[in-house]
């Protein structure tokens, strides 16, 4: 035996005594490094010492406790890997990716999509395939209700109200639905400013108010023609026409006239 393989051998024998003294003791990170020694040094495999688990469990809680996650997580999935765990290993496992899961989708909810992905990180640290894919979800969801909000902004100066309402109405984040507040109440300024100006426009020619195209009926024929592909003016029309109605221009306003 050479004297390389000599001391190898001699350390790998004082090794699980070492290991748990330091498990005894609460040396965790102590503990955690001679188990790692150990089973670098055992050649021919074994099942690993149960102090080893025993030290990856009280680790791992410690770090979840000190909200290092990834970490913490990491630990966890080796305990789970190593064939010293138990069936309460394994469900602290899922219990803690449930937790971070629900963290990550509260900051979500309230407009931290950067801080979501972060602690979604922690899951992927842990070799868990639905960090990942839930993160890219979340990103794919934020961009939507980003795209929709500056469909609006845009949409508001062109004085194109109906798309511009179809674009808030598809904002379903409350962060994003919350953010558009100023401009929904811009759209139902517009849109009330038509209708006030249809009314006029039909008292104008003698018409009561009994002849009005019910204003309920059209916004809600044209929310069903714009859901199907038409733009705000060809929505517009068609919902004007099925009500009996005719399209009035008058300067810059248009109105829905029987």
């Amino acid at each position: 035996m050479t004297a390389g393989v000599g001391g190898a051998y001699w350390w790998e024998k004082q090794l699980p005594e070492r290991l748990a003294q330091a498990a005894a003791a609460g040396r965790l990170d102590d503990c955690l490094l001679y188990g790692e020694q150990l089973a670098a040094l055992r050649w021919l495999g074994g099942r690993a010492p149960q102090e080893q688990g025993q030290c990856r469990r009280r680790k791992a809680e410690e770090l979840w406790q000190q909200d290092r996650w990834g970490e913490a997580l990491r630990l966890q999935q080796q305990l789970v890997n190593s064939g010293t765990s138990t069936a309460a290993d394994q469900q602290r496992l899922l219990t803690w990716q449930r937790q971070l899961e629900i963290r990550a989708l509260q900051r979500y909810r309230d407009g931290d999509l950067e801080g979501a992905l972060a602690l979604l990180r922690n899951l992927n640290a842990a070799q868990n395939a639905d960090g990942t894919s839930l993160g890219d979800s979340l990103q794919e969801d934020w961009n939507r209700n980003r795209y929709q909000q500056q469909r609006a902004a845009q949409l508001i100066p062109q004085r194109r109200w109906w798309e511009a309402l179809d674009a808030l109405n598809r904002i379903d984040h409350p962060w994003w639905k919350q953010r558009t507040l100023g401009l929904r109440r811009q759209v139902e300024q517009g849109i009330a400013s038509l209708r006030d100006s249809a009314e006029r426009e039909h008292d104008s020619h003698g018409g009561g108010l009994e002849s009005n195209v019910p204003p309920e009926r059209l916004n809600q024929l044209i929310t069903e023609h714009m859901a199907r592909g038409l733009d705000d003016w060809q929505a517009f029309s068609a919902a004007c026409r099925e009500l009996g109605g005719k399209v009035v221009e008058a300067g810059p306003e248009t109105s829905c006239r029987r």
